[in-house]
């Protein structure tokens, strides 16, 4: 299965943006999809997670900003991101889990600035 995202840009501080990532297959199977971010000089962080049945968890510095979605019949995962701050700069990377198998798509650059 290979995953693309998309949906990156410049956004000014306190904009939105909706990230997409869309499988080649079925994503029913997946027992998690993320999205990541790698911004320079900081460490990757697992910024949200939907679970195959819908559940999600996010991390403490987007919480009640950011919503992670999934469309099976699509075969695609979102995430909105509303209330954007400079500090949510990075490329986001989407991901998925299967078991011990895990899939990467390649990455798409969030800008917030002025």
């Amino acid at each position: 299965v290979q995953l693309q995202a998309s949906g990156g840009g410049l956004v000014q501080p306190g904009g939105s943006l909706r990230l997409s990532c869309a499988a080649s297959g079925s994503i029913s199977s997946f027992d998690t999809m993320r999205w990541y971010r790698l911004a320079p000089g900081k460490q990757r962080e697992l910024v949200a997670i939907i679970a195959r049945f819908g559940s999600t968890n996010y991390a403490d510095s987007v919480k009640g900003r950011f919503t992670i979605s999934r469309d099976n019949a699509r075969n695609a995962v979102y995430l909105q991101m509303n209330s954007l701050k400079p500090e949510d700069t990075a490329v986001y990377y989407c991901n998925a889990y299967q078991g011990e198998n895990a899939y990467w798509g390649q990455g798409t650059q969030v800008t917030v600035s002025s």
